[in-house]
């Protein structure tokens, strides 16, 4: 007894340990849900009913039987077209004496669709009633219209009495439901009302004739109306334990060096009135700013020509100024420094830089 206690101790155990690692391995598996998605598809309806033509008789007078083959194409979850053929026979009435007679018709239709159930609730395939509205326009065709040709209307002459057939604009309404028994087939009910024009029952009454219908029949959809994806599970990565970082040892960072400062060279190379020769007191100048750019071989020099505004008139102190500029650049390149260091303008009479007039006869030149 006591060993058939211990190993019926021992499987509850295991079977405790099991249960537990089943457990936390479904807890670790993410879920991600399925998704149902709108697919286009064509579909077909096949209907048969009764029809009312309004008209001067009673209600059960004017009933007629009626049906209609449509096909169609849902091209958004909400919306979708169809064209058809619907007809069979319809009835007028007669007063005095009372009487009633009937015809045939075919009428070719285009309607568009709107599904009401998808707008108001969203799509769902699997949904049981699904409601819509539908518009359209159409050509009536009557035909068979004999016994409107034999009525006994004493004296009174039918002004819109038809023989050989009669092709009719139609203008069309209505509502439907379809009753879902699976993925491809549903219970489909409509109700439509069709506007003609006064001449459809043979009688003029100076307003539109109208019919309507009252259809019962079945929905097929031809293709898969939806796509649906499966769930989907995630094995969550293992955690790896990654090393401890160890511990950065940082290094006594050099000192930087101090930036050297190079300080601009300006000199004024001044002129005798009325000239642009560069004098003999003025080559030491130019030296020393050929000794700054080849030691500075990056640096350049702007040289801007000046004229003094108390001689001369602006003509001429604006070729002065110019010459003065351009004979000190050509000193610096007969020195060897390069034309692309050097830069050149000139400012004639129109500022002046210094308070004297010899001191404007100069140019300045600004190395850097």
């Amino acid at each position: 007894m006591k060993l058939k206690r211990n190993l019926l101790l021992t499987v509850l155990c295991l079977s405790t340990v099991a249960t537990f690692g089943q457990g936390e391995s479904q807890s670790l598996r993410i879920k991600e849900e399925s998704k149902i998605t709108f697919k286009p598809h064509w579909f077909i309806q096949v209907q048969v009913g009764a029809a009312h033509t309004v008209g001067e008789a009673k209600f059960t007078d004017l009933i007629s039987p009626a049906a209609a083959l449509n096909v169609g194409y849902k091209f958004a979850p909400a919306f979708g077209a169809r064209i058809g053929v619907s007809g069979w026979q319809a009835k007028g009435g007669w007063v005095t004496p009372e009487q009633t007679y009937k015809y045939k018709y075919l009428q070719g239709n285009l309607d568009i669709m709107a599904d009401l159930s998808t707008l108001f609730c969203g799509f769902n395939p699997k949904r049981v009633f699904n409601g819509y509205i539908f518009g359209g326009v159409g050509l009536n065709r009557g035909f068979d219209n004999d016994e409107a040709n034999t009525l006994d209307t004493k004296t009174y002459e039918l002004e819109y009495l038809w023989q050989e057939g009669k092709i009719l604009p139609t203008g069309r309404f209505g509502l439907g439901c379809d009753l879902r028994l699976n993925d491809r087939l549903s219970i489909n009910i409509e109700g439509n009302a069709n506007v003609l024009s006064d001449k459809f029952n043979s009688k003029k009454a100076g307003n539109c004739d109208w019919q309507f219908n009252a259809l019962v029949g079945v929905s097929i959809k031809l293709g898969k109306s939806y796509t649906k994806t499966a769930p989907v599970y995630y094995e969550p990565e293992p955690v790896v334990e990654q090393p401890k970082p160890q511990p950065v040892v940082e290094k006594p960072q050099p000192k930087p060096e101090p930036a050297i400062v190079v300080e601009p060279m300006k000199q004024n190379i001044f002129f005798a009135i009325n000239s642009a020769k560069i004098q003999e007191d003025q080559q030491a100048k130019i030296l020393s700013l050929v000794e700054y750019l080849e030691k500075h071989p990056t640096a350049k020099v702007s040289v801007t020509g000046y004229a003094d505004v108390e001689t001369g008139n602006t003509k001429i102190n604006h070729e002065l100024s110019e010459k003065r500029a351009n004979n000190v650049a050509e000193a610096l390149k007969a020195k060897g420094i390069a034309a692309d260091r050097i830069t050149v303008d000139y400012k004639g009479d129109t500022v002046q830089p210094y308070h004297t007039s010899e001191e404007n006869r100069v140019s300045i030149c600004i190395a850097e």
